[in-house]
């Protein structure tokens, strides 16, 4: 139990440090001062650096998918309200003092081009994320690429809510998302709302 309570402690360190600094401003020391462990223990759980950003990296995959479906869930009811409960998940995230734009964006553009399994990674936690908008533009009976394109949307307020320290835009891309999703419908069927009510996916 106590090894186990080390390594979520090294990767709640690390998880903050690599969202603060980036992934090679922080060495292992600082991990292992910022988590209290002792560094044999933490070279341990994890041999290298690497293997902590690729753990970092697959327990924030989970952490965020989790938190969304929760947050849309709690929030939202009709179809077309749980497309745009993901912008104010967004809008949210981006007003927290720690926000400094998207973990596995940021470890791409640090690491991408000499690591081959950080973009798998990255591409992996985006894909389910496109899964799940797709689950949601479903239930809207719109057609599944919507989700492609929300997606694009969601990542470049990332970026762009990241580099001006502006959460306002999680609302300006909930609007563009909103204009999306009005303009997706067939004309003749375009309401204030979706154009069949469907019970909520589960999260895949």
């Amino acid at each position: 139990m106590q090894g186990e309570a080390d390594a979520a402690r090294v990767l709640d360190a690390a998880d903050r440090l690599f969202n603060e600094r980036g992934i090679q401003g922080v060495g292992m020391d600082a991990i292992r001062d910022a988590a209290d462990v002792p560094l044999k223990r933490l070279y341990r759980d994890f041999p290298s650096k690497t293997d902590l950003v690729h753990a970092v990296l697959t327990r924030r995959d989970n952490d965020v998918r989790t938190a969304l479906a929760r947050y849309v869930d709690d929030n939202a009811s009709t179809p077309r309200e749980r497309v745009l409960a993901v912008f104010d998940f967004l809008y949210e995230w981006f007003s927290g003092p720690d926000f400094r734009g998207c973990l596995f964006i940021n470890t791409v553009g640090e690491l991408g081009g000499t690591s081959d399994e950080v973009g798998r990674i990255a591409a992996r936690h985006k894909r389910a994320v496109r899964d799940y908008l797709a689950d949601l533009v479903t239930d809207c009976a719109l057609p599944e690429s919507v989700a492609d394109q929300l997606l694009i949307i969601a990542n470049g307020a990332m970026v762009t809510a990241a580099m001006h320290d502006d959460p306002e835009v999680a609302r300006q891309a909930r609007a563009v998302a909103d204009i999306l999703l009005r303009a997706a419908r067939p004309v003749g069927e375009r309401g204030d709302d979706c154009r069949r009510a469907a019970s909520p996916r589960k999260s895949r």
